[in-house]
């Protein structure tokens, strides 16, 4: 089939590189979002996925709307029988929508009709799932709500951070959307409605949403450090300065107050609703990511010393 591919990051590119080496499809255009500034020196750079289709001799396409005329014109002329989708990142109105013969196909990282919206992998995390997945569907003008045409799962390990299972799944679903995208030309896959139970909405997380409360149970501050790492990163307030925060790991029988510092030599702790937990590394405002026995060190704790 005749391609056009839509995604942005680097979790897009899994599938960018199996449909560019698939046999049976040809990507002849990519869609992705504008250049944008990224980095310390906040340069404009191209999205992942346009730098890979740059290399590999395809066509970029930068709508800064995908309803804009100009655009469509352009993805007419491609005639492309199908539209897949990985992490694009704008809304597409339904006047791009039809106009392939198969439509659009979205790899969305959860078991629809789970976790619909921008944070799938995150909210997983977050409320303790134990299993987690990718389905592709077709792209309807309501959110994540077209039907399906197939699901992978993946156990959410207890270490798991965001970024740690988002990286499996993008492998995974790749080979899923290239194997969706095969039944669609065969005519032997067709999608199935969602069923209307077990829907749940995963929101963008945003910086103040990545705050840690120490008056949370232990369990609470893992899932929420871990959920966060590396987007857009957890954090706490010590002495007025905002300290980014690794994940943690628990610390049984040591009992401190919500927030309270404790350091050893081989470890420090802070304290929770449920108990302590062991921190791994931490970043402080304007320096390196480092362990947290050198950031103790450097900052000579004194007394009962809280994060905020």
């Amino acid at each position: 089939m005749r391609l056009v591919f839509a995604g942005t990051p680097e979790t897009a590119l899994p599938s960018l590189r199996t449909l560019i080496d698939s046999p049976r499809h040809d990507v002849v255009a990519v869609v992705t979002r504008p250049d944008a500034q990224s980095g310390r020196g906040r340069k404009v750079h191209p999205s992942p996925v346009a730098e890979l289709a740059e290399e590999a001799g395809i066509e970029v396409l930068r709508p800064q709307k995908a309803g804009d005329p100009a655009f469509l014109d352009q993805l007419r002329s491609y005639e492309p029988d199908c539209c897949p989708v990985v992490a694009y990142g704008a809304l597409l109105p339904q006047s791009a929508l039809d106009v392939p013969k198969h439509g659009w196909v979205n790899l969305h990282f959860s078991i629809l009709p789970a976790w619909r919206g921008a944070a799938p992998v995150q909210h997983a995390i977050l409320h303790g799932d134990e299993i987690g997945g990718a389905s592709t569907f077709q792209i309807v003008k309501e959110l994540d709500a077209g039907p399906v045409y197939g699901v992978v799962t993946e156990e959410i390990r207890t270490s798991d951070t965001s970024g740690a299972l988002l990286e499996r799944l993008s492998v995974s679903g790749a080979g899923l959307l290239a194997a969706t995208l095969d039944g669609i030309e065969d005519g032997t896959l067709e999608p199935r409605p969602q069923p209307a139970d077990g829907v749940t909405v995963a929101p963008k997380i945003t910086v103040p949403d990545a705050r840690v409360d120490w008056a949370k149970p232990a369990m609470h501050v893992d899932r929420l450090i871990r959920a966060c790492t590396p987007n857009p990163g957890a954090w706490t307030e010590f002495r007025g300065q905002r300290i980014k925060l690794g994940p943690v790991r628990p610390a049984p029988g040591e009992k401190l107050a919500p927030g309270e510092l404790a350091a050893t030599k081989a470890r420090v702790l802070v304290g929770t609703a449920t108990g302590a937990v062991e921190l791994g590394e931490v970043q402080p405002q304007g320096k390196r990511l480092m362990g947290a026995g050198e950031w103790a060190r450097g900052v000579r704790l004194e007394g009962k010393e809280t994060f905020q």
